[in-house]
């Protein structure tokens, strides 16, 4: 049987052949060399985060406050990483996180449709933002075996919201993630710096563009008159939705619905009580407010008021044994965002699936030395608090 962590024989077997590797192993090493590639202004909007960027550092900061206990005698040979979410069986607990401008992170531009290729060849999951290069239905194409998710960044236009929705439904993805703190773009010096927005400049704004609804708004087509079209998406794109907004979400679709940025556990519990199905416990990686909390602080009690709804994470995961301590945590599953936008940049589908399959070797190989064989293995008792 096989296992994630044999991604190491086979990069050991192919030196034997004279085969180096093509890509980094380490976060540092990824990021540093993705820098060296990137245009600078997309470069800030993937790296950057909000303010002097404190919680973004917060957020790695906080995987080392806890160590893993081993436990010995336990014949780990065989591990399964394997997880249910929302009646779907995943090899693994791992997924792609939404990023609103993966597209240009490809060399060719198109890295949304990368990043599903990539999806689809490891059997990680991913979560397809409303902001993209290439409309959803493209993006879905890809995705034959491995389910997709569909972000929703909420239009204050009920019209397209429902549009957009509708569309995520017939493309053929499981599930509906409304991302609730990005109605408005936090205070980001390094995009400011470049005087940069990429939406501004009319990237990424293909399902917007591609919707019968949305056009239907404009005097003229976006083909026609982009400027135009660009600024009617300016003055939709925000919805600051409140509680009273959210059984008019649920009745959208019958898909699974998460709703993402919750770290407080009232907010989990009112949530769970109007009838979502998934929490999605994320600080936006720091991107969005800066001065908060870790979101892996928050996660234990996210997921005690979650009371065994699912909860997926993310936010400063950089490693495999990040994603062990998030699991450990109570996560139901792992979101990774800019490790894989750098592997991206580096080798298109080729670094996202490179990044993948190293995240998931060093999680498998971890369960192995440390005697942890399963997920339900990997509980809070298996941490400690490193002093």
């Amino acid at each position: 049987m096989s296992q994630f962590g044999d991604y190491q024989q086979e990069i050991y077997l192919n030196g034997l052949g004279g085969v180096q590797p093509s890509f980094p192993f380490t976060h540092a090493e990824l990021e540093s060399a993705a820098e060296a590639v990137l245009p600078r202004s997309v470069w800030s909007y993937v790296a950057g985060g909000a303010g002097d960027e404190f919680t973004q550092r917060a957020n790695v900061r906080a995987f080392e406050r806890w160590g893993l206990v081993p436990r010995m005698f336990v014949g780990a040979a065989q591990r399964d990483l394997s997880v249910d979410l929302f009646g779907l069986r995943m090899p693994s607990p791992l997924f792609l996180a939404p990023i609103g401008v993966i597209g240009l992170c490809a060399q060719d531009g198109h890295g949304d449709v990368a990043t599903a290729r990539a999806s689809e060849l490891t059997g990680v999951p991913m979560v397809a933002s409303t902001l993209s290069v290439d409309p959803m239905e493209r993006v879905a194409e890809e995705l034959v075996d491995t389910p997709g998710f569909f972000q929703l960044y909420t239009p204050t236009d009920k019209d397209l919201a429902e549009n957009l929705v509708r569309r995520a439904e017939l493309a053929g993805f499981r599930g509906i993630v409304v991302t609730l703190d990005t109605w408005i773009t936090g205070w980001r010096p390094r995009d400011l710096s470049t005087s940069n927005f990429p939406q501004l400049r009319g990237h990424c704004l293909a399902n917007y563009t591609a919707d019968p609804v949305f056009r239907a708004l404009l005097a003229r087509s976006p083909e026609e008159d982009p400027g135009a079209a660009i600024l009617h998406w300016t003055q939709l794109f925000g919805n600051p939705l409140t509680w009273d907004d959210l059984p008019w979400l649920r009745s959208l679709t019958a898909l699974p619905l998460i709703v993402k940025g919750i770290c407080h556990p009232e907010d989990v519990r009112r949530a769970k009580d109007l009838g979502v199905d998934g929490i999605y416990c994320s600080n936006h990686g720091g991107r969005q407010a800066n001065g908060g909390l870790p979101a892996l602080d928050v996660l234990p009690e996210v997921v005690a008021a979650a009371d065994g709804m699912p909860v997926l994470f993310d936010s400063g995961v950089r490693t495999g044994a990040d994603v062990i301590k998030a699991l450990a945590l109570g996560a139901t599953a792992v979101g990774i965002g800019r490790p894989y936008a750098y592997g991206l940049a580096l080798g298109g589908v080729d670094g996202v699936v490179h990044v993948l399959r190293s995240l998931l070797a060093e999680a498998d190989l971890i369960m192995a030395v440390d005697g942890y064989p399963t997920l339900a293995d990997l509980t809070a008792e298996a941490l400690r608090r490193v002093s």
